[in-house]
């Protein structure tokens, strides 16, 4: 069994910054493949960021956070992370982080096995 537990959410103004933190435990955090995924009120669960291989070289991104969104791992404290800057409202959501090893194509959730519990971020205009 894997454990996921998300941190770092919180209220920020528009243009702010914040850095989630998903802490994993249960199995080699190495041979995961890692996501962020976000779900606002009303709306399906959205993919943000993933990081495919264990030297975190390969990462992909959503459109909607090209640029302003980074996502990186340390495998030694087993955990990823998602620096968040240039803040929007419309990134407002519960984010939430997820790990897989199976593979798959890394922006669909059916790719991943476990789940947190999601971290609320919210953004003040």
């Amino acid at each position: 069994q894997v454990q996921l537990v998300e941190s770092g959410g919180g209220l920020v103004q528009a243009g702010g910054s914040l850095r989630l933190s998903c802490a994993a435990s249960g199995r080699t955090f190495s041979s995961f493949n890692m996501a962020w995924f976000r779900q606002a009120p009303g709306k399906e669960r959205q993919f943000v960021a993933a990081i495919i291989n264990w030297s975190g070289s390969n990462t992909h991104y959503a459109d909607s956070v090209k640029g302003r969104f980074a996502i990186s791992r340390d495998n030694a404290k087993n955990t990823v992370y998602l620096q968040m800057n240039s803040l929007k409202p419309e990134d407002t959501a519960v984010y939430y982080c997820a790990a897989g090893f199976k593979g798959g194509p890394p922006a669909t959730t059916q790719t991943y096995d476990y789940w947190g519990q999601g971290t609320q971020v919210t953004i003040s205009s």
